[in-house]
């Protein structure tokens, strides 16, 4: 069947169109963003403001008519961070629902990281042992980990990289004494639920996800997409540390000539290498292995396990 689903991002609009079928990988069809940049169209008073309602709104009217023109069978919508932690939530899917007739579900941070961790397993398969999956999006870093198909745990952290932009980076870099204290801040939210994942053993396979992750790795060296998704791409702990100081020092403009960087992400590059190193920090990890699969495919892959269930 052709499923379309439907991901209102705290950065990006994504509809993705598949071809899904039980037993199988679900196979591309189409593919339609936009940088909304939700996490930063935030009000003082933590709302979404009117210039990003209305994005959004022209953004979901626009997708579904391109599902509709590649004959989806199913539209699966949903929003995370940016959409979930807004004062005027309802308001902004009420707005949205009214003028395109699109209900989006809000999916809570843990169900975020569930299905993440879902989409990394069949990906990687059994042979990868205890998985910790890692995802830093615009507004929430994701964390979970686990023996089976379904997490032992998982939980998310407001530590995405638009929303610590936006927070910290708005009036431009930062200082060395203010780096240090937002440096100490990620690490102390992160550790303090740490032990939650290294409980059940340190992990056989460490796994990140998304797009944030995949800019850091390919600016540490790993393989451009263009060598397809079938090639091994790892971010090292020590590559990772080597570039941090180096981006600091880059002008927005410098970063996003880096490969695997887009203008548009630049000035959150900064942000998210330091949720990234402290990850692998607290967690004791040397490495990252970068998994193409993530929250989308989980969502795209459960679905088809419902319908399976239900004959």
């Amino acid at each position: 069947m052709r499923l379309g689903v439907l991901d209102i991002g705290s950065n990006t609009g994504h509809l993705l169109v598949v071809d899904a079928y039980r037993g199988a990988a679900p196979l591309p069809a189409s593919s339609y963003k936009e940088e909304l940049r939700l996490a930063e169209h935030l009000e003082k008073d933590g709302d979404v403001s009117q210039r990003g309602i209305d994005a959004l709104t022209e953004f979901v009217g626009n997708a579904l008519d391109l599902a509709e023109d590649k004959g989806c069978e199913e539209i699966y919508s949903f929003a995370t961070s940016a959409v979930r932690d807004a004062g005027n939530c309802d308001e902004v899917l009420a707005h949205v629902e009214e003028r395109t007739g699109v209900q989006i579900k809000v999916l809570p941070g843990e169900d975020e990281a569930r299905l993440t961790f879902l989409a990394v397993r069949r990906w990687f398969g059994w042979s990868s042992g205890r998985l910790a999956v890692f995802d830093i999006g615009g507004g929430s870093l994701e964390v979970a980990g686990g023996s089976a198909e379904s997490p032992d745990v998982a939980w998310s952290l407001p530590l995405g990289a638009g929303r610590l932009t936006r927070e910290h980076f708005a009036d431009g870099p930062l200082g060395e004494k203010q780096m240090r204290k937002l440096r100490k801040q990620i690490r102390t939210e992160i550790a303090h639920d740490a032990g939650t994942l290294l409980r059940g053993g340190a992990p056989d396979h460490a796994v990140a996800t998304s797009k944030t992750f995949r800019s850091l790795a390919r600016i540490c060296g790993a393989a451009p997409s263009s060598e397809g998704l079938f090639v091994r791409r790892i971010l090292t702990a020590a590559d990772l540390g080597e570039w941090i100081p180096k981006l600091v020092e880059m002008s927005r403009e410098e970063i996003g000539e880096l490969p695997g960087v887009s203008a548009g992400r630049a000035h959150q590059v900064v942000a998210g290498a330091l949720v990234a190193a402290a990850v692998m920090d607290v967690f004791d990890l040397p490495e990252l292995e970068i998994c193409p699969w993530a929250l989308r495919e989980g969502v795209i892959l459960d679905r088809l396990d419902q319908l399976s269930a239900h004959g």
